[in-house]
């Protein structure tokens, strides 16, 4: 499927975009090269990833289009592409203020929080909820597993929350400091935050969509054992909600 977003930027003969990076980790950048409304005439992108002064994300974007590993060269391209930052860690773009957030992830990694008439998205990926699991205790239900507070405000009251949540609990055990989630974590950060809808994102590489199936089962009898109403499922390339 091809996102309303892309469509409009290749088909329009002027577009404005603002393309937010959370890190220039190679799976979160190397999707760029072949991002097509770059290479629209006209066309125009501010690239958001690292702080006022620092060009190193830019570059890092950039660099990985030399001609030593991709066929076009970053200044081929035919839009206008300029590197921008979020003052203060804030900015208001057409209307919507932008927060960015750190999370928790080797080499440094940044969330982002959008709001626009009392909605609020939320993009939290590739982060390692430290989580503290002495929350409170119903019987019949889990403990609560407490993540930060700081975390956890930056979050509140999300309509959509994507969030990182690559295992399992058990997988999680033999990957604690890889920097990524249990999908079990990332549901108790969503309850804890009063967040309305949870989209589990980052998935494995080596899950079969019969497991990221099973694990958003095991999501969703969380939340019901836990007495809450967040409602969750797996993010998918192409979809398109309504918050």
């Amino acid at each position: 499927m091809t996102s309303t977003f892309a469509t409009r930027a290749r088909e329009s003969a002027s577009f404005t975009g603002h393309l937010f990076f959370s890190h220039a980790h190679w799976d979160h950048i190397q999707g760029f090269p072949f991002f097509g409304p770059a290479d629209v005439a006209g066309n125009r992108f501010l690239i958001y990833g690292a702080k006022a002064g620092d060009d190193r994300f830019f570059h890092l974007l950039s660099g990985q289009m030399k001609s030593d590993y991709f066929p076009i060269g970053f200044g081929a391209l035919r839009a206008e592409i300029n590197s921008d930052h979020l003052d203060d860690g804030r900015k208001e773009i057409g209307g919507v203020l932008v927060r960015c957030f750190p999370l928790n992830h080797p080499g440094g990694c940044l969330g982002y929080a959008f709001s626009h008439r009392a909605k609020k998205i939320v993009f939290a990926t590739d982060n390692e909820i430290e989580a503290d699991s002495s929350g409170p205790e119903t019987e019949g239900a889990p403990r609560l597993r407490l993540a930060r507070p700081a975390l956890v405000e930056f979050v509140r009251d999300s309509d959509l929350l994507i969030a990182d949540g690559q295992y399992t609990d058990a997988e999680y055990q033999s990957k604690k400091g890889w920097g990524h989630t249990s999908c079990l974590t990332a549901v108790d950060l969503a309850i804890q935050a009063g967040v309305r809808q949870l989209a589990i994102f980052h998935h494995d590489p080596s899950h079969a969509d019969s497991i990221v199936d099973e694990i958003i089962e095991s999501c969703r009898s969380r939340v019901n054992r836990l007495g809450a109403k967040t409602i969750v499922f797996a993010a998918r390339e192409g979809v398109e909600l309504a918050v």
